[in-house]
This record gives structure tokens, sequence and C-alpha cells, in this order.
């Protein structure tokens, strides 16, 4: 919001600038024509501030553009920001993640990782997916209850396996 306000402000500087550049050359004009100039060696003083005119143009222009900019098109750069932090969160949990993983076999890194990518995984979803007995996959899922990594609740007749973690 606060790049509007600047936007708007450059704006309309920008176009009180284009008034008094458009005055002033429009001044300048008249008066070498007035005087004959443009042949006359008495001219250069006026030559040389429509020079500086032309130099004041170029600066009004760019004013101009910087305000239109800040004004219609700055919202993007929220937007960017906002993308980049959610990308920054993403890689900080996958981090988080792969530091619990360390810590376990494979059978639980195979169990905890289709939990994490499916929350709420009933049990025999969960068998099929990492391909155990469902023995073995209980007894999994029991350690990696006690380590607090993982809850089960009742879903119909079967169980459904939640992740614990909060790695935000």
């Amino acid at each position: 919001m606060e790049s509007k306000k600047i936007g708007y402000s450059l704006l309309v500087l920008g176009l009180a600038l284009l008034f008094i550049f458009i005055s002033v050359f429009s001044n300048l004009q008249d008066k070498g024509n007035s005087l004959g100039c443009f042949a006359n060696e008495g001219c250069q003083p006026i030559q040389q501030s429509i020079t500086l005119i032309n130099i004041g143009f170029g600066f009004f222009g760019f004013i101009l553009a910087l305000g239109a900019y800040l004004v219609f098109f700055s919202q993007g750069d929220k937007a960017i920001v906002n993308r980049l932090e959610s990308h920054q969160t993403k890689i900080l949990e996958d981090e988080k993640f792969s530091l619990i993983l360390l810590g376990l076999d494979k059978f639980e890194k195979q169990v905890i990782t289709a939990v994490r990518k499916q929350q709420g995984i009933t049990q025999n979803t969960l068998r099929l997916r990492v391909d155990m007995s469902k023995a073995k996959l209980s007894q999994v899922v029991s350690g990696l209850e006690q380590k607090g990594l993982v809850s089960r609740r009742q879903k119909g007749k079967t169980l459904a396996i939640f992740l614990k973690l909060n790695l935000s």
C-alpha cells in the first residue's frame, strides 16, 4: 500500500513538472521566434535553455513511468514476497522432516513418509502403500505413537493415522 501512495505522489509531481516544462518551453519558443533566432548568434542561451527543457522532459517521463509502475504494477511484488516466504517455509519443513527421519529405522521411515503424504490415511491403505504385513505395520505404528510422531484415530471400522509433528 505504501508504494501505491508513493506512486500517486510521483504521478502528481510528474504532471506538475509537465505543466511547468510545457509553459517554459512555449515561452522560449515564442521568445526565439520573436528574436528571429536559430540563425542568430544571440540566440545561443535560448537554444541551451531549450536543450535543458528537453532533458527535463526526459526526467519528467521517468518520474511518470515510475509513478505508474508503483500504482499499477507493484501489487505483484507482494505476491512474489508471499510466494517466496511460503517456499522458504516449505524448505524448512522438509529439512526438519529429514532430520527426524535420521533417527528412524527403514520401516518407520516408510510409514511416516506415507502418512506425511496423506494425512488421515487408513491403516489398510497404509499397509498396501508400504507393503508390510498387518502385524509389522501395527508394530511400527505403535512405535511411532510412543515416540509422539503419529496418532491413530477411529475411522469407521479401521484406524486413521495422522502425523503429530508440527514442522512449522
